[in-house]
């Protein structure tokens, strides 16, 4: 396994138009490719934002336009994309799925990621109802950029702790996590949770996100695109625009936390059996 991995994270505002947020992403992932990533991470819902009717609108497939223009570019430039999420369909009828699709250099769709934890709760003012959309996944998914193990998670998955618990003794060195996050909660919680599932997983976490205002009402998004190292330290994050962020993963030093503190191999699984009939 190689000792660095540099990832690109992408920032941009999303609106309800699919041409130009598809064009405006692929403008900063050739932005990003000028600084030799190995992989550049678009933000959830990259491709659109708007109401539920615009996201059965627009809803693509694997094989739409889309995922193959950023199929053909990752082919072009030699990198892993790894396209944020899109809003797919997987079937005719039915819910959506909150899709994280990664491309390997050769342009391959290496793995997918459906979205486990769809977005249900009460924000400024407003009740969001993801579920409503989106049909929730059911895997968890470690894929595999350059010989590292990468977790593959989105957004709301930041508040179970459980899914990153298994992400990190699935082998994970490095934690995607591509959001849309909403400023009333992403001033006070998203630090804090990217800070907390690195320091627990002893594992870097890599979060690009959307910024601005968003459609259908207007809300704001929190930006703040943002890297964090095994250590819990915050190590890269954007200002508010559309944005271009590279960091350097010495991982490295992602074992030689795990040997001073090692509290994953401390677990004590006997003693956490739990059943919800015990309560």
């Amino acid at each position: 396994m190689i000792d660095k991995l540099k990832i690109s994270m992408v920032q941009m505002e999303v609106t309800n138009e699919v041409e130009g947020n598809v064009q405006r992403a692929i403008e900063l992932i050739k932005q990003a490719a000028l600084s030799k990533p190995d992989a550049v991470v678009l933000p959830e819902n990259f491709h659109i934002m708007g109401t539920k009717d615009d996201f059965y609108k627009n809803a693509e497939t694997l094989d739409g336009p889309t995922i193959t223009k950023l199929r053909d570019l990752a082919n072009e430039l030699g990198i892993y994309i790894v396209a944020g999420t899109m809003k797919l369909k997987v079937k005719e009828e039915g819910k959506l799925r909150n899709i994280c699709c990664v491309i390997n250099p050769e342009g391959e769709i290496q793995d997918t990621y459906n979205k486990i934890h769809t977005f249900n709760a009460q924000v400024g003012g407003r009740n969001y109802s993801g579920s409503q959309v989106e049909e929730a996944g059911d895997e968890i998914v470690v894929t595999n950029i350059k010989g590292v193990p990468v977790g593959l998670s989105v957004c709301f998955d930041m508040r179970f702790p459980e899914m990153f618990r298994i992400l990190a003794l699935k082998g994970a060195k490095v934690i995607l996590v591509p959001a849309i996050f909403m400023l009333h909660t992403g001033k006070d919680h998203w630090e804090v949770l990217l800070r907390a599932r690195a320091i627990e997983n002893q594992v870097y976490m890599v979060a690009p996100a959307t910024y601005g205002k968003f459609p259908p009402h207007g809300e704001w998004s929190y930006g703040r695109s943002m890297a964090v190292d095994p250590w819990g330290l915050v190590i890269a994050q954007s200002s508010d625009k559309d944005a271009v962020v590279t960091v350097d993963l010495d991982l490295n030093w992602v074992e030689d936390i795990r040997k001073r503190i090692p509290t994953l191999t401390q677990r004590r699984p006997d003693v956490y059996k739990w059943n919800e009939i015990d309560k």
